[in-house]
Parts: C-alpha cells; structure tokens; sequence
C-alpha cells in the first residue's frame, strides 16, 4: 500500500501536496474524503498519529462549524469525531498517511516531504 492524501482538489495547498507526492515516485492513494468520508476510527486513528484533538483538526471558519456553534461546543472526543466524520467539510485538508501509519497535515504542503 501507498501512501494515501485525503484530498480536495478545489484546494490549493492539497493540490501542491498531491503534486509533490508525484514527483517523489512514490505510490499514492487519493482519498476525496468529502466523497467517502473516514469513520469515527478510522479518523481517531490519523489523529493520533498526527498528534492533535479533534477540535485541531476542525475547519472552524466553515459555515457549517459556526451554524454548529462548534467554538464553544466543549464536545467529548467522541462527539467531535462524530461532527467530523458526519460533516468531512470540517476536516482541515490535506492530510497524508504513510505506510507506517505516520501522518502529517499538508499546511504548508512541504510539511508531507517530512514523510518520504
């Protein structure tokens, strides 16, 4: 298995991520996760490996995250995964997993050559 990019590609900075995983040969799985969203373990399980809280990871200036009132929501980590999985807008994009199972946020992009 390859290294795998949850992608939006209407985003730049997962666009420039994606680009410099090609360039480096390596093989990459590209998951738009707006379309096939990660379940409450598969999610909990990236945000170990990137060592943040599910609030870290959320997309708080999203419509969806005021309209949830989510910066004041005080939420368990369960019910953050389950806002995040139900809501992948949310997620902060892009976000890579090596083989290994490290993972890295691509903000900035370059952040991703941390894993090659």
């Amino acid at each position: 298995m390859g290294y795998e990019i949850w992608h939006n590609p209407r985003c730049s900075k997962s666009r420039a991520a994606l680009a410099l995983l090609e360039d480096a040969g390596v093989e990459v799985v590209v998951r738009r996760y707006y379309d096939d969203p990660p379940t409450a373990e598969q999610l909990d399980r990236v945000l170990l490996a990137l060592g943040m809280a599910p609030e870290e990871l959320a997309r708080m200036g999203e419509p969806i995250a005021q309209e949830l009132d989510l910066a004041n929501a005080g939420f368990p980590r369960d019910a953050w995964l389950r806002v995040l999985t139900e809501n992948p807008i949310l997620i902060e994009r892009p976000i890579v997993i090596a083989p290994n199972g490290a993972a890295v946020l691509g903000r900035p992009p370059e952040n991703v050559l941390d894993l090659l």
